[in-house]
């Protein structure tokens, strides 16, 4: 008798593959438009270019913008400054969390000679 023990059935994906990926691109595209009733023009150019640069750190704001238009704490559009606004309370909180202080240290380099060019 070859197969799985009785009772218990084979290892199948939920779903094919095809299905995955339409539910994935039909949820990206419905936060996609969600993000563009939320924000206005300027702020939706802002978050675009802060993807560019930090696609990590844009859906984190975006995932922020969505939950607090599902709850209601948003009224109207978002605007580019209430935006900053935003990042500025994000990051603090942030650097509250990392109480880890960076430093930085300079090593230049010395040439044999230098001291000597008279």
């Amino acid at each position: 008798m070859e197969g799985p023990p009785q009772g218990l059935k084979p290892q199948t994906p939920a779903e094919p593959n095809g299905e995955q990926e339409a539910r994935r691109a039909a949820e990206e595209n419905m936060r996609r438009d969600m993000i563009a009733t939320i924000l206005d023009g300027a702020a939706r150019e802002r978050l675009s270019r802060i993807a560019l640069v930090s696609p990590e750190r844009s859906q984190q704001i975006e995932a922020v913008l969505l939950r607090m238009a599902q709850t209601g704490q948003l009224r109207g559009k978002v605007t580019e400054s209430q935006l900053i606004e935003l990042l500025e309370q994000m990051e603090e909180a942030q650097s509250k969390t990392n109480t880890k202080k960076t430093t930085i240290v300079y090593q230049r380099r010395r040439d044999f000679d230098d001291d000597d060019d008279f």
